[in-house]
């Protein structure tokens, strides 16, 4: 059972969940979702408002869905289930059924799909979308390394408008 919680009651350390846990970025597709696995991000305060921000590039299927969306989620899962997240990363939607695959089950009951088997959940309504651009990496190696092919990410800034956590015990 999920149960409600206000983004500013979160004892989650985003840190540790990104980098070693990693996400499933959600978004609608028709009456299906598209999960991707997301490890850059960061979650804060902007416009006085709790964020959630990732990132994602512009040969992921997964783009194509955020840009004709309002809503997405970002769902934390059990580390005992890692492997959904690996393989969630490794494959594209646009050829096999991630969901299905994995043996995921959608729930439909805020604005963005999400999953049963997550321990967290932040939804989040899109404010923001801008494409990363080579001339502004003060950090030349930043851009070299991680740039090679010039395919530059894209970030969205999500407002979290519901944090749901499963239930201890």
């Amino acid at each position: 059972m999920m149960k409600k919680r206000e983004p500013k009651d979160l004892e989650a350390n985003f840190f540790s969940l990104l980098s070693q846990r990693w996400a499933l970025l959600t978004v609608a597709e028709g009456e299906g979702c598209n999960p991707m696995t997301v490890s850059w991000g960061g979650v804060g305060i902007l416009w006085n408002k709790p964020v959630a921000t990732v990132y994602v590039r512009p040969q992921r299927y997964t783009r194509g869905l955020i840009d004709g969306e309002q809503y997405f989620s970002l769902t934390f899962l059990p580390e005992e289930k890692h492997q959904v997240a690996v393989f969630c990363g490794a494959k594209s939607g646009r050829e096999v059924n991630k969901v299905k695959e994995c043996g995921l089950t959608v729930l439909r009951d805020e604005p963005a799909p999400y999953f049963a088997e997550g321990e967290l959940t932040l939804i989040c309504r899109k404010l923001y979308q801008q494409d990363l651009a080579g001339d502004c990496f003060v950090d030349g190696e930043l851009e070299e390394k991680n740039y090679p092919g010039k395919d530059y990410h894209r970030m969205y800034v999500g407002e979290i408008v519901a944090v749901l956590e499963k239930e201890k015990g």
